[in-house]
């Protein structure tokens, strides 16, 4: 079993979001080992989802495991996405999203949109609101429209 402490470097700490808790992680613990983390994050099994949206450069798509459903009253998810990431922007600007839950036989629809956002070919879609495309087939499509942005480090949450 691979043990990780999860207290961010001294850069990390000064971070702005720990500023409403009053307090940063305590400097008692080992600092972080990115690539342990890294690691020990890839360990945690996770459902695969792909993300769409419309941009002003067309329908865009991503492949993203960090999708979390938060409140059923009122109904809000989460993702998050990664600052580096080409498609960062158009995801970021996006006032609607859907986020598709794909089922096991679905890996090579994941994989298309991890490798190119843009390609929707011999996909069957429609447009949903906003007209954000919607991929058939899916286990489930939430469409929503996106509530709340948080600065999280080098990713920002989408809350919809």
């Amino acid at each position: 079993m691979e043990r990780v402490a999860l207290t961010p470097d001294l850069r990390m700490s000064r971070n702005p979001m720990f500023a409403d808790a009053g307090t940063y992680p305590s400097d008692a613990l080992p600092r972080l080992d990115p690539k342990a983390l890294r690691s020990a994050f890839g360990k945690f099994a996770t459902g695969l989802t792909v993300v769409t949206a419309a941009s002003d450069d067309g329908p865009v798509g991503i492949t993203a495991n960090s999708f979390y459903p938060v409140s059923l009253d009122p109904p809000l998810v989460l993702w998050s996405i990664a600052r580096c990431s080409r498609r960062f922007r158009a995801f970021a600007d996006a006032r609607f999203q859907t986020i598709h839950i794909l089922g096991s036989d679905q890996v090579d629809l994941g994989r298309r949109f991890f490798h190119d956002g843009r390609d929707f070919s011999g996909l069957d879609t429609s447009a949903g609101i906003g007209d954000v495309p919607l991929i058939d087939g899916a286990l489930a499509r939430l469409e929503c429209e996106i509530v709340r942005r948080v600065d999280c480090g080098d990713h920002l949450v989408l809350i919809g």
